[in-house]
Parts: C-alpha cells; structure tokens; sequence
C-alpha cells in the first residue's frame, strides 16, 4: 500500500493549524505546517469570531502545504461546533457569533417556551448547552435574510468549493437533528420558528464536497478535492483514539472535555436527559455519547489573568510543576458552573465559587492551578462514572486525546480520582482522525474504524497513568 498525503486544517477554539498527514505501508504521521491564534473580538452587536483573519491563515497554510509537498491529494477541515455563517447570494451576511457571547441565553427561553426541553431531548438527543445553534438561531434576526447557514467547516468549505454542505457529525450539535434518524428535523425547524431553506444537504464522513474554485486552486497551487470528515473536531478526534478495550471511555481535552463512550444506539432515558448527556455523530454512524465538562479553559483564562496582572508573561510549564509539589490538600470547585463560561477575569470567579463552598482560597498561584487541575479531573472522573451507569457499560480504562495528554498532573489526577488507568494520547487525535478518514476515502475500499483505530495505536505509543492515592469509595466503576 503506496504512502498518500493529504492536507489536514484543524481549528480549535482558541489556535487553529493546517498540517500534512501521510499515511501508508504501516505509516501515520503529522507535519505542523502552520499554527495560528484566533478568538474572539468584541463588535458593536455582541461577541463574534475574527473569522476573515482565520479564513485568510487557512489558505496561507494550504498554500504552504502544497509548496512542501506536492503529492497532497485532498483537503480535510474539522473545527470546533455550533456556530455558524449565513449565506445569501453567494457572500457571508456577518461574522459569526461567538457562542459565549450573551445573546444565546434570550434564545433558550423562546426555543423552550415553543417545546420543553424534555420533547426536545427526544427528538435530537442533545444535552442542554445554552449556545446549542437552535437557540442561536432562534434569536439571529440576520436568519431570515439568509438562504443557507453553515457551521464553521462547512462555510469554509463552501467558501473553499462554492458547494453548499451539511457533514453529518457536525450537524448533529445544532439540535436540529433527528437523533434516530441522523436527517434534518423539519418539524422542529418550523415549530421553533426556523426557515427549514436555511439548512443545507448533509453529507456523511468521507464524502466528496467539491474541488477548489479556480481562483483559489491557482492561489494554494493545484487544484485539490475538499473531502467530508468528522467536521466535529471531537468526531474526528475520537476517530483516533487508540481504544484498548471495548469497554473503554474517552476524553478528549482542550479548552473543552468532552467525555464519554461510543455507542451503537442512543441511550434516550430519563436519566440520560436529566444528566444532560448527549448523543451527537460520530464517524460510520456511531454515537458519541458524552458530557461537555469544562477543560483547560479554566487553567488558559486563569494564566491570562495573571499575565494582565503582572504585565507579563507566565511559563506554564513552571506553574504546573509548582502545582505538582503542592503536598498539601486543595479545595475543589464546580468546573462546570456557567459563572465561569464567559471571558474575563477567572481567578476571581473560581475564588468566589471556593469561598461559597466555605473554604480557604488558596494562597499561591501553584496551589490554585492545582486546585484547578483537580476540580477538572474530579468532573472528568464523575462523568465517566455517569456515563458507564447510563449506558449498563463497565469501564476500565480512560484514554485522553488531546492537548491534555500532555498534562501530567492532570493525567494522574483523573486517574487517581476515577481508580482506574489512563492512557494518554495521541496529542494531535483529531488532525490525526482528519487525516484517517480523507485516506480512507482516497483508497476507495472498506477500512473498518477499528482497523484505522489499530494503526494510531502502532504508530503513536501512550502514556500509562496508573492510580496512585485513588479515592477507597470511588475504585469502582459500574
């Protein structure tokens, strides 16, 4: 089997990158080709995503992509869910919103006043997260001008393509979905007062959106398909995790942690709506059924608040082995408290939940982080507990993607708090999901997800986490 390139652009929440993936003859590998910030800007109407500067370094990245290597074959774009552009004629309405921006809260009430949450839940599977699309939707009055709305994968690719396109796992965050079914819900479109125009065809994982318009194919340097992957950068993410056992939990961790199983069918209880699980698509119609637990946004908010405090810059490499050597037992926090959702100053709004709990805030910034790490792995641990008792799965081991992977401290802590194991890595799981599934559909023949699962784990070892002081009351997982 020939060694095939391909081009993978993969946009977090906070840095974006495109990178060359090569896969073949028992090969996985990445090339970082370029790396950029983004964020959020504050406009006259609320907050929004800079989205001209990221689309701008998406093409500078390809462009350098095909300099290096002139074998790329196809293009592949994942980011982060639920926010959207809006079409009409061909040309981009506004900026995106930015789903921490205030806005989205009005939305909930209309959307909820039209059908309770409960129907809802039903309906789409979704957990409840104040900036799902449909509630963003509701209140965009720029919606009825539009006549197509796109996530962030599918308006660049549209913009990449001029080819109008739904994928399917990204999809699946708006609630616009029908959770059986995978198709667009138009009941629910029109009963929550959604033009149905606005949604477009979905296309499924590996699917062909449409090759570079000419203008474009000129400017990157060849013309290039753009292919359907998990557009979902968790879809894709969990694509790559190397899942030792069928009764293995995930974690992918960023700025969010997304944790949760992978499943077959959809677990539609009572109980599942009341713990806010969700069921969003995942690659070859699995079902991720997870929970959105705050992640290293915590620990990112925090050290920028100290950076503005001091002037200056902190090394958190240091902070972290401060944290380490904390001997000393800290307070935790709700990691998930909406207080702690927006921008701003952190530390203080983590201080204030510590103080209401009654507890004594800790006195050093090594003994904060490290109260912040534990409060994220103590969420982490809780809802892996949540999820096996929902779905009747026994879990035994937890694998962590991501950029937490490389968070030692954060590693051991959910392992000692879950009692059980925790591989960590791959770092880049979702580029490397990206790439897996555009070479996948570039060979044109049945690979099974377990068999691409198989090649992460031969080509890129993890790291063994073992528990260390587990908690006596918590070893058990059922």
């Amino acid at each position: 089997m020939s060694v095939r390139a391909v081009a993978a652009v993969d946009l977090g929440a906070t840095s974006g990158r495109v990178m060359i993936g090569r896969v073949g003859d028992g090969r996985l590998d990445l090339e970082l080709v370029s790396r950029f910030p983004h964020g959020s800007v504050e406009r006259a109407d609320g907050l929004h995503w800079d989205f001209g500067a990221l689309y701008e370094n998406v093409l500078e990245g390809l462009a350098e992509a095909v300099r290096r290597e002139q074998a790329i074959e196809s293009i592949g774009i994942d980011s982060w869910a639920v926010d959207y552009g809006l079409i009409a004629g061909g040309e981009l309405l506004a900026e995106p919103f930015h789903y921490r921006d205030e806005r989205t809260a009005r939305g909930v009430g209309e959307v909820h006043g039209s059908i309770p949450f409960p129907e809802l839940y039903t309906r789409n599977g979704l957990q409840f997260l104040p900036f799902n699309t449909l509630y963003q939707y509701r209140i965009d009055e720029r919606v009825a001008d539009a006549d197509t709305a796109l996530l962030i994968p599918d308006l660049i690719a549209f913009l990449l393509t001029g080819v109008r396109a739904a994928e399917r796992t990204n999809a699946s965050t708006t609630g616009l979905l029908g959770v059986g079914d995978g198709e667009w819900d138009v009941d629910l479109a029109t009963r929550i007062g959604i033009p149905t125009r606005v949604l477009p065809p979905l296309l499924d994982p590996g699917a062909l959106i449409g090759s570079l318009r000419p203008e474009l194919a000129e400017r990157i340097g060849r013309t290039l398909p753009v292919v359907a992957v998990g557009s979902h950068d968790t879809a894709s993410a969990v694509v790559a995790v190397p899942l030792s056992s069928p009764s293995a939990a995930y974690i992918s961790c960023g700025t969010w942690g997304l944790v949760g199983l992978e499943l077959t069918e959809p677990v539609l209880t009572e109980a599942a709506r009341e713990a806010n699980f969700t069921h969003e698509r995942g690659v070859d119609g699995r079902y991720r059924f997870l929970h959105n637990v705050t992640g290293l946004w915590l620990l990112s908010e925090s050290v920028r608040a100290w950076e503005a405090e001091d002037g200056a810059s902190v090394d958190l490499s240091e902070l972290l082995v401060g944290a380490s050597a904390v001997s000393h037992q800290v307070p935790l926090f709700d990691a998930n408290d909406l207080s702690l959702s927006a921008p701003g100053d952190m530390p203080s709004r983590i201080a204030a939940l510590i103080r209401e709990a009654g507890a004594a805030v800790p006195a050093s910034r090594a003994a904060f982080a490290r109260s912040i790490v534990e409060s994220i792995a103590a969420a982490f641990a809780e809802t892996v507990r949540t999820a096996s008792t929902l779905s009747g799965r026994e879990v035994d081991v937890i694998h962590l993607v991501g950029g937490g992977s490389l968070n030692a401290l954060l590693c051991q802590a959910t392992a000692d708090r879950a009692g059980l194991p925790v591989l960590a890595g791959p770092v880049e799981a979702t580029a490397l999901g990206n790439v897996l599934v555009q070479w996948r559909a570039l060979e044109g023949v049945d690979i099974e997800l377990e068999e691409l699962r198989a090649l992460v784990a031969a080509t890129h070892p993890v790291r063994r986490f073992d528990p260390v002081t587990p908690d006596p009351g918590r070893m058990l997982i059922r």
